[in-house]
Parts: C-alpha cells; structure tokens; sequence
C-alpha cells in the first residue's frame, strides 16, 4: 500500500501537475520525461482517449522518478482498471456517492473533485482531505479558495480548469492550495508533434515559478 502521506507531500512540493490527454501509447514516456526533464515529476493522465489506460502502464513501467496518476474517474470500473495499469493516485471531476466506496479502497492518494464548499465538508467527512476544485476557473479561481481557506481549514484543494502560467500565482500563494493542474503543460497538438523540448521548456517554467513562490 502507498504512502498516502507522502503522496500528498509530493504533490505540495510540485505544486503543478501536468493533466495530460495522450493519444498514442508510444508518446507516453516521452512526455512524462519531458516534463520530468523540466522538474514536474506528478502527472495526471486522463482516461479520455483509448489509449490511456496503456499510457499510465507505460509511464508507470518506465522507471522514471515520476508519480502517476488517472484523471477523469467518473465510475467504479475506472478505478480497479487504473489501478491495475499501474495508478499511483486518482482524480475525479466530481464525486457522485456511488463513487466514494471504491474511491475509499484505492491504496494511494484520491483527489476527488468539488465544486462547492458543501461538496468539500461531505468528501472531508469520508476522510478526503485533499479534493479537486474543478471547474477552477468558471467557480470563481483563487478568490473562491481564498474565501474557503477560513471556514474549512482542513481541506487542501487542487484547482483544476482554466488555470493557466498566468494565473498559476494566485493559486500558489494561498496556503490550501495544495497544487494546481493544468493542460498548458503538454498540450495534445505538442504530444502529437514530439515537442518535447518545448513541453520541458513549459515544465521548467512553472518549477521555476513554483519555487520561487514556495521558497523551502
């Protein structure tokens, strides 16, 4: 079983995680070496396409120093088949009750995803202390989180949706902002072109930013 705790110590000190939609199996290590090369080491591949399952698998047999993880679980069936292909962590996009019972078994880390502060107690009662604010951007962004950090104090949150390098700051200052995802990263358009050195260049970006913002 996965050191939940250090999983979530992980992925604070990464503080961007690069949500990746791969459509070809054979790019997936590339990508992940990409972004690793430019200092992101978490990674989310969403169970969008075809291949993703297979991608997560490559990544994961890689031996790459990277933590990866599945994004867009949305049924209980995601979750056995991320895990069987090698998920170090799960993402949702949100949190329907019939999901919490699997979600709750999985052996690592599980963001499940909010979009209310309703939302965020409830997981937090099942014992979900880091959930995914998603849509981040259209539920008003950082000055949501912002106003959230008082009333649930317990709760790390990771924006996901519309975030973008120019907004990356807002989210990074606030404390209960335990990371953010985001697709500028690796863009499907640059994974199809083998723009590696470009994707490191973006990765090495936002490291950057990340720690001189998170200093220690």
């Amino acid at each position: 079983m996965a050191d939940v705790n250090a999983q979530k110590r992980q992925l604070r000190a990464a503080g961007v995680v690069p949500v990746l939609t791969i459509d070809r199996t054979e790019d997936a290590v590339p990508v992940a070496k990409a972004l690793a090369d430019g200092g992101l080491r978490v990674l989310e591949v969403t169970l969008r396409t075809a291949c993703a399952l297979d991608a997560i698998r490559e990544i994961s047999n890689s031996g790459l120093d990277v933590l990866v993880g599945a994004g867009t679980i949305t049924c209980e069936s995601d979750v056995g088949s991320a895990l069987k292909y090698g998920a170090q962590f799960l993402v949702t996009p949100a949190t329907p009750a019939f999901l919490l019972s699997e979600l709750a078994a999985f052996p690592g880390l599980v963001v499940p995803g909010i979009a209310t502060p309703t939302e965020a107690l409830s997981l937090y009662d099942h014992g979900f202390d880091v959930v995914k604010f998603f849509p981040a951007e259209p539920y008003g962004g950082a000055s949501t989180l912002k106003a959230l950090s008082a009333p649930l104090p317990n709760i790390s949150f990771m924006p996901t949706g519309g975030v973008s390098f120019e907004k990356l700051p807002s989210y990074l200052k606030l404390p209960n902002v335990a990371a953010a995802g985001g697709s500028w990263l690796a863009t499907p358009a640059d994974i199809q072109a083998g723009n590696w050195a470009r994707i490191t260049e973006l990765a090495q970006e936002a490291s950057d930013l990340v720690k001189s913002l998170r200093p220690g």
